[in-house]
């Protein structure tokens, strides 16, 4: 793998959260890792981290629903040093609200982010890779993607409809030598929204019944190096304490 080339991971929030640890682990791998997020003190502070331990980061301020901020995001990706190799598409917006109670502004936001924003994000990222006929394109996923359960019933919609997407790429885009992944996160992640948002659940389910984010970044990377004659379309992450 060539020094110079990049990567991109949409929807970087907290330093300790899954779009931080993925930036962490492609930066520790010799990417030039291009660090978006809509939140600019985030962003600024995960790209520092990279740069402090020896990687290579910029910070770009993105808005995944945004058709020309994902543009120029990955026009700037693919024209950094020998070009794009890696995407990521981490941007979500789970929220809970019985259905009675949902707008229809907070539905469709829903889908904007979580949807909308992959199909935005998967599509510029194929137009720079499908050209040299190499790289990934991996979606994060969760227990929506494949059931759908109240009051999650807008997330759900939107991460099912994200998992086909990633289907259909991986189908259109794999015989043209891209390999399209999706990750479902089974389980809760133990990192910043869950220590401010539900801080009883780590104690409920314990340290080993959360899943920790560096180690869901290795599965990611694991997807990324995978030779062609065995390529995983799917991967599904949880604790073994996990039920399922």
């Amino acid at each position: 793998m060539n020094a110079g080339e990049s990567a991109v991971v949409v929807g970087v929030g907290a330093s300790d959260g899954l779009g931080a640890a993925l930036c962490r682990r492609f930066a520790a791998e010799g990417l030039h890792v291009f660090v978006a997020g809509r939140t600019r003190e985030k962003i600024d502070l995960v790209a520092a981290e990279l740069t402090a331990a020896g990687g290579a980061a910029t910070a770009y301020l993105c808005d995944a629903t945004r058709e020309d901020q994902v543009v120029a995001l990955f026009d700037a990706a693919d024209g950094h040093g020998d070009g794009l190799r890696l995407a990521a598409f981490n941007a979500g917006n789970n929220s809970r609200k019985p259905l009675l109670e949902m707008s229809a502004s907070r539905f469709e936001n829903t889908w904007r982010v979580a949807c909308f924003g992959g199909f935005l994000a998967g599509r510029e990222a194929a137009r720079h890779l499908v050209p040299r006929g190499r790289g990934s394109i991996l979606f994060t996923g969760a227990t929506a993607s494949l059931r759908g359960k109240p009051p999650f019933t807008a997330f759900a919609s939107a991460k099912a409809g994200l998992r086909s997407l990633a289907q259909a790429m991986a189908r259109e885009f794999g015989p043209r030598g891209i390999h399209v992944g999706h990750v479902i996160i089974d389980g809760a992640i133990l990192g910043e929204l869950i220590r401010t948002r539900v801080p009883e659940a780590i104690e409920a389910k314990g340290e080993d019944g959360l899943l920790h984010h560096d180690d869901i970044a290795a599965a990611y990377w694991h997807l990324h190096q995978q030779p062609k004659s065995a390529w995983t379309f799917e991967l599904d992450l949880r604790p073994y304490k996990e039920p399922f």
